[in-house]
C-alpha cells in the first residue's frame, strides 16, 4: 500500500469513528448528558447513568481481557436483572453478537439455537446455567459467565466465572473497537410457526433507527419513569422500551417477573409514569384486587402490544385509568420490532386499529401477486424501513422470501382505511377456513369479549369431519361467572354471521402463554385436536 493510500485509509477510519452510532455509543452519550440522573433501579440497587456506564465499561473490559472479541456469538439466558442490562451494552461495545434466549425453551430447542448460531460464549443466571451447559454439551465454548452471583460458589458450575467477580478491578475506560453501524449487534430467534425458529439478524443501525421512531411516536420523554416487567430476551421490552428509555435518559425499573401484584406495588412506590404490557397482563392487572386499592395516579402512559387487545378491555382501561393515555404498538422481531402505533386520541375513534406507520416506516397492503390493494381490502402487510433485519441467519432462501420485491413481508393480513390506519385482520396462519369460507379468529374473539363473564378467550380451528376446520372458542370465565356453551353460542348469534359462530366451546382456568404474554394457539390446537371427531 502506498503512503498516500495509507493516509487515506487512516483518514477514512477517523471519519467513520466520529460518525459512528452503535448501541455502545448510545449509552456513553446519555452518560455525558445526564451523569447524575437515575438510570436503573433493580431491587435495592439504584444506579445513575455514570454508575451504569462504569459497570458496563468494566464488564466489557473483563470480557475482552478474557479473549471475547468482535463477531463472537454469545448467548444470554436469564430473567430480567441488572446484569442483563450490563451485558447487553457490554457485548455491544466489544462488537460481540448477543443472542438472548427464551428461558422457557426445551433443552432440544436451546441446543438447536446454540448450534445454528455457532455460539462460543455462554452468559446465564445461576438458575439456567446448568440447562445451558447441558444444551451445549460437546460444543467448543470458550467463555462461561454467571450473572447475578457475587462469587464462584457453585461447585457444579466450576467452569463458570462470576461476572461480578470478573469485572472487579477492571478499568472503567470506554472499550473502543473498530465497528460499523450496520454490523451485526444481536440475533433474536423467533418462535415462528415452523418446526425450527429463525435467527433474526439485527444490526446496530436497525435497532437505533427503531429507537428514534419509537421515541418520537410513543411520545417518550426524559422525565419518564418506566417499568420493565416483561422478559428482556423479547424484542418488545428490550427494544421498544428499555433501549429507548436509556437512549433519551429516562429512569427504568427492572422487575424480574410480570406479577400483577408486584407491578401495581411498584407503580405506587416508584411513582412510575410508563408501563408496557401485552393484553393478557393488562387483563390480569384489571382483575387483581390491588388495582383499586393502590395509588396508580402517577401512571400516565400505558402501552400495549405483542397481541391484539380486545375492544372491551380498551374501554375498561380508559374508564379505570382516566388520567392515563393508551398507545397500541404493533410490529414483529424482524423489524426491531415496532412499525405502527395507534395514538391516544385514536383509541376510541379507530378502535381495534394498529394505527399508522411510525417515523421511519413505509407500509403498504399487498395481494398475493405483490400488487397494492385498494383501501378497505384485505392483503398482506409489508414494510420498507431501516428498522428491518439484515436477514435470517444462515438462511438465504427464507430471507429472499421475506424481502421479495424489495419489501419486508410480515405474514400478517391487514386492511388500510382511507385515513391510512391499519387494522390487523389476523396472522395468515390464524385464518380459519370453515366450510370453504375464511373466518378471522380475531373477529370472533372480539365478539365473545363483549359477553359479560368472559375474562379471556382464544379462538382456534380444529379438524372437523363436516366443516374441515371448525371455529372453536376456548374461554376463561371471570371468577364469579357461570357460563355455558349455549350461552356463548346464543350471544354470538346476535353478533356474528352464522358461519362465524363457534361450532365448539370449552372452558378452562387459564390459556397457555409464552413469557411475553402471547397465547400459544398451537398448544390449544394440539390439545383440542380430537374435539371435532367426537
Amino acid at each position: 500500500m502506498s503512503h498516500e493510500a495509507s493516509v487515506q485509509d487512516v483518514l477514512q477510519k477517523m471519519v467513520e469513528r466520529a460518525r459512528r452510532n452503535t448501541l455502545g455509543d448510545l449509552l456513553a452519550r446519555t452518560r455525558d448528558r445526564l451523569p447524575d440522573k437515575f438510570a436503573i433501579v433493580y431491587k435495592n440497587k439504584r444506579l445513575t447513568y455514570a454508575e451504569l456506564d462504569d459497570l458496563v465499561n468494566q464488564t466489557a473490559q473483563a470480557l475482552s481481557t478474557d479473549g471475547m472479541k468482535k463477531g463472537d456469538m454469545v448467548t444470554v439466558m436469564s430473567k430480567n436483572s441488572l446484569d442483563f442490562v450490563l451485558v447487553t451494552f457490554a457485548l455491544a461495545r466489544i462488537g460481540a453478537v448477543m443472542i438472548p434466549i427464551n428461558y422457557m425453551l426445551t433443552q432440544e430447542d436451546i441446543r438447536y439455537i446454540l448450534e445454528h448460531a455457532e455460539v462460543t460464549g455462554l452468559i446465564a443466571s445461576e438458575e439456567y446455567a446448568n440447562l445451558l451447559e447441558q444444551s451445549a454439551g460437546g460444543m467448543t465454548i470458550r467463555h462461561r459467565y454467571l450473572m447475578d452471583v457475587p462469587i464462584d460458589s457453585n461447585e457444579q458450575l466450576s467452569s463458570w466465572t462470576s461476572l461480578s467477580k470478573a469485572r472487579e478491578g477492571h478499568s472503567t475506560d470506554f472499550l473502543d473497537v473498530q465497528l460499523e453501524d450496520d454490523e451485526l449487534a444481536q440475533v433474536l430467534y423467533t418462535s415462528g410457526t415452523e418446526s425450527r425458529p429463525k435467527g433474526v439478524m439485527l444490526t446496530h443501525k436497525s435497532i437505533i433507527s427503531e429507537y428514534v421512531s419509537t421515541i418520537f411516536d410513543a411520545k417518550m420523554e426524559t422525565s419518564d419513569v418506566a417499568i420493565h416487567a416483561l422478559p428482556l430476551y423479547h424484542s418488545a421490552q428490550l427494544h421498544v422500551f428499555l433501549g429507548p428509555s436509556i437512549y433519551i435518559g429516562s429512569s427504568g425499573i427492572i422487575l424480574d417477573t410480570a406479577s400483577p401484584e408486584l407491578i401495581l406495588k411498584t407503580i405506587e412506590e416508584e411513582k412510575a409514569t410508563q408501563l408496557f404490557c401485552p393484553p393478557t397482563v393488562w387483563i390480569a392487572l384489571l382483575r387483581h384486587p390491588d388495582f383499586d386499592t393502590r395509588d396508580l395516579s402517577s401512571l400516565k402512559k400505558c402501552y400495549y402490544g405483542a397481541a391484539i387487545m380486545p375492544r372491551e378491555i380498551i374501554k375498561e382501561l380508559t374508564e379505570r385509568l382516566p388520567d392515563a393515555k393508551l398507545w397500541n404498538c404493533y410490529g414483529q422481531t424482524e423489524v426491531a420490532p415496532l412499525v405502527t402505533v395507534l395514538q391516544p386520541e385514536d383509541q376510541l375513534t379507530k378502535l381495534g386499529s394498529a394505527g399508522k406507520p411510525i417515523l421511519n416506516v413505509q407500509t403498504k397492503i399487498f395481494d398475493d401477486h405483490g400488487m397494492e390493494v385498494p383501501y378497505g381490502e384485505t392483503g398482506e402487510i409489508v414494510h420498507r424501513t431501516p428498522h428491518a433485519m439484515k436477514g435470517y441467519l444462515h438462511d438465504p432462501d427464507k430471507t429472499a422470501e421475506a424481502f421479495r420485491n424489495g419489501w419486508f413481508h410480515t405474514g400478517d393480513l391487514g386492511v388500510m382505511d382511507e385515513d391510512g390506519y391499519i387494522t390487523v385482520v389476523d396472522r395468515k396462519k390464524d385464518m380459519i377456513n370453515t366450510g370453504g369460507v375464511n373466518v378471522s379468529s380475531r373477529e370472533v374473539e372480539e365478539a365473545i369479549y363483549q359477553l359479560e363473564g368472559v375474562s379471556e378467550v382464544a379462538v382456534i380451528s380444529i379438524p372437523d369431519a363436516y366443516w374441515i376446520e371448525a371455529v372453536t372458542a376456548i374461554i376463561v370465565p371471570k371468577d364469579d361467572a357461570t357460563l355455558t356453551e349455549d350461552d356463548v353460542i346464543e350471544f354470538c348469534k346476535g353478533k356474528l354471521s352464522k358461519f362465524k359462530i363457534p361450532k365448539y366451546v370449552d372452558f378452562t382456568k387459564e390459556l397457555p402463554k409464552n413469557p411475553s404474554g402471547k397465547v400459544l394457539k398451537r398448544s390449544l390446537r394440539d390439545q383440542y385436536e380430537g374435539l371435532g371427531q367426537k
